[in-house]
């Protein structure tokens, strides 16, 4: 898929208008529904594909943040075939309890993929759970910057930040 291709299909699958109160709190007069365009094969093979591009020979795992970035570390994982985990966003009190699904170790060397940047607050949650295991964030990268301060804060935070679009590719105003 090209990338107008991809643009155009998240488009048309993802984008919603109205009135909408983001995770970060913020209204907005739209929404990208991560969860229509993850759900859809060849979107997500091809974000497998446009992530796998931010690899670097160092790294060693894939992280997604739950929920948002699971299906999207997945497809990284299968695109390259490196192991990949689960970053929790609260530890389930049953069965193991774990804060990550999967195996993270001391020295890893992680790209974090994340869903929709808006401010940049989860994947920062799920960045210091991986640093406090020992391991390296060695970029972040999300299909969509809302370019509403994510930038700033994951930067500032001293960690390096990418995209693979932002609203502006996709033809947003707002």
């Amino acid at each position: 898929m090209t990338r107008q291709e991809l643009i155009r299909r998240i488009k048309e699958t993802a984008y919603l208008e109205g009135d909408f109160i983001l995770r970060s709190g913020k209204r907005s007069k739209y929404y990208l529904d991560k969860y229509l365009f993850e759900t859809k094969p060849d979107i997500l093979r091809s974000l497998g594909q446009e992530f796998a591009k931010h690899l670097t020979d160092d790294v060693t795992l894939i992280a997604g943040a739950e929920l948002g970035g699971v299906a999207l570390a997945a497809a990284v994982a299968m695109e390259t075939g490196k192991d990949w985990i689960i970053v929790r966003n609260s530890k389930k009190d049953y069965g193991t309890g774990k804060l990550v699904e999967g195996t993270l170790k001391a020295g890893d060397v992680v790209l974090l993929v994340e869903d929709i940047a808006t401010t940049g607050g989860q994947v920062l949650e799920a960045a210091k759970v991986i640093t406090d295991a020992g391991a390296t964030v060695k970029k972040i990268v999300c299909v969509i910057d809302r370019k509403q301060g994510a930038r700033e804060n994951i930067t500032g935070a001293g960690y390096t930040f990418e995209s693979i679009l932002t609203k502006d590719d996709l033809g947003i105003k707002e």
